[in-house]
């Protein structure tokens, strides 16, 4: 149950997805291992939502809709990324960064 978890227990989790997340995000230079960092930090906010919501307001699901929300629109970035990604690579034959940015001149 949710209720037999700490609230620091929480945030040590979430706060260790978030950071990780903005790690990989920073230092890959892969497009899709950054798309992958992207959704750790996305899934450490709903973390967030849903156990706020139930520390604070226990009978109420506002955190849990937010929650779902933030995973509806998690899924619409990623198609959409996916569909960018696997178009750069018919045209450069690569997902790194660099390579991205050199199609601009």
């Amino acid at each position: 149950m949710i209720t037999d978890i700490s609230l620091y227990e929480v945030l040590t989790v979430t706060t260790l997805l978030f950071f990780i997340g903005v790690y990989g995000f920073i230092t890959r230079k892969n497009l899709i291992s950054m798309l992958i960092s992207v959704e750790l930090i996305l899934n450490a906010s709903v973390l967030n939502f849903v156990f706020f919501n139930q520390y604070l307001y226990p009978e109420m699901l506002q955190g849990a809709i937010f929650s779902i929300f933030i995973i509806a629109v998690a899924a619409a970035e990623t198609a959409l990324a996916v569909a960018i990604i696997i178009n750069l690579y018919r045209k450069i034959s690569s997902v790194e960064v660099a390579d991205v940015e050199n199609m601009k001149y």
